[in-house]
């Protein structure tokens, strides 16, 4: 028998459990990623000093880009970790992380009261948060991808796009809430903490409940494997890197492309409508939130599409349909709410084609014994050199009055990841085992 024989026969109300606890602490770490990008506005001059309001958004959003530098060393340290010690382990001390940086942040001083200090604190709460949100990823893929019944593997392993929206439409929720609830000068004087506040409490539940999680039976059946050869050295793994330098490269080249476009209309479209067009800022935000829940029902349904059709069919719909569609979505954009929702839900549909079979596709690519490594490095560092910098691209590029530069350069990407998605090998209804 199989250790995916086995798996498909594991208890399937372990199964579900298991897959709600990650889902869970996955959309905790989004939701605390993007509350500092949303209420980014309000408290840029509490840690910043500047009489120019522009300067220190971007200041703020530098300190947003200066997060994803640690991505990628999440992505190898937790990769690392959940290969060697366990998905489960691995999961779990990077909610605790996230939290912690959360935390941090409700609890900071200002330039008010501590000068320049302020904004070491909040780069140090950035660079804990972005170390944990390096090695969720990679863990969560590889974790669900491994329980998942070989059959339905893409519907499964797409569920954490599940919690990235249910995340960021938390997010996105809170802010309409807050605007609506208070005013102005109340959200930069203190509101801006209370969002904060509330991740790091949710993360205490986010915690336990990943703590009761069970190890998925091919990383234990691996590790059982490798209790019979010779200790991995760090070398090993640098030289098991190599050997996968194709899958690694494959996993860079689908990403690029979905990230930029994620973090370009999921987070960046709202605030751009509001400073380009004049939108009722609180309208934006609506707008954005029922955008954000087409995604939710989309990523499913192409993650199911994926395990009929096969990954790369499902794949080309969005890198083909974007590269057609990218400049009529940024047309569509005025002062209108309804505009922006449309632009929005026509993005998010192409979105999630491209998101949903990601994790089934990078489980498949890559071997039991360093899959949580490479995947975690190979996704992070797309995230933190294109997705982590594109606000701030964006953001700069919209100021000298030059934003189609920005939509040709996801345009570009969008190619790249489609010639990435033709020449790759398709992997639908290959089996994960312990040695390969």
């Amino acid at each position: 028998m199989t250790i995916h024989d086995q798996t498909d026969k594991a208890p399937a109300q372990r199964r579900v459990r298991d897959l709600v606890a990650v889902n869970i602490g996955n959309a905790l770490e989004w939701f605390d990623w993007n509350i500092y990008s949303i209420f980014a506005a309000y408290f840029a001059a509490r840690f910043f000093v500047s009489d120019d309001p522009i300067s220190s958004l971007l200041s703020t959003l530098a300190v947003f880009a200066v997060g994803f530098v640690m991505r990628p060393i999440g992505g190898w340290l937790f990769g690392v970790i959940a290969d060697r010690k366990g998905r489960r382990f691995s999961l779990t001390c990077a909610i605790l992380l996230a939290a912690g940086g959360s935390l941090l942040i409700a609890v900071a001083p200002t330039a008010d009261t501590v000068g320049w200090f302020a904004g070491v604190v909040l780069l140090v709460a950035r660079l804990v948060q972005g170390l944990a949100h390096g090695g969720e990823t990679g863990s969560a893929f590889t974790y669900l991808a491994e329980i998942a019944p070989r059959r339905h593997r893409a519907l499964w392993a797409s569920t954490p796009w599940l919690g990235v929206g249910i995340g960021t439409m938390g997010a996105t929720g809170l802010g309409v809430l807050m605007t609506a609830v208070f005013t102005t000068e109340q959200l930069e004087a203190f509101g801006w903490r209370i969002p904060f506040a509330a991740g790091a409490l949710i993360g205490v539940y986010a915690i336990w409940i990943r703590l009761r999680m069970a190890e998925s039976d091919v990383h234990e059946e691996s590790q059982r494997l490798e209790a019979d050869r010779p200790k991995r050295r760090l070398t090993d793994v640098f030289r098991e890197m190599r050997e996968n330098s194709r899958a690694l490269l494959t996993i860079v080249g689908l990403t690029i492309s979905g990230v930029v476009a994620f973090y370009t209309w999921f987070i960046f479209a709202p605030g751009y409508a509001v400073r380009e067009f004049g939108m009722d800022a609180n309208a934006s935000l609506v707008a954005g939130l029922l955008g954000q829940a087409v995604f939710l029902i989309a990523v499913p349904v192409m993650g199911a599409l994926a395990d009929r059709w096969g990954r790369r069919p499902v794949l080309l719909i969005f890198s083909i349909g974007f590269a057609v569609l990218a400049f009529p979505l940024e047309f569509l954009l005025s002062d209108s709410p309804f505009r922006l929702w449309l632009a929005m839900a026509a993005a998010s549909v192409l979105l999630a084609a491209n998101c949903a079979p990601l994790g089934a596709i990078f489980a498949e690519l890559v071997p039991t014994r360093v899959r949580a490594t490479i995947i975690g490095i190979g996704y992070a560092t797309a995230g933190a050199f294109l997705g982590g910098t594109a606000p701030y691209l964006n953001t700069w590029v919209s100021s000298i009055g030059q934003h189609w530069l920005f939509v040709g350069y996801i345009i570009v990407l969008c190619l790249i990841s489609t010639v990435v998605a033709i020449v790759m090998r398709e992997s639908k209804g290959k089996e994960l085992t312990a040695d390969g």
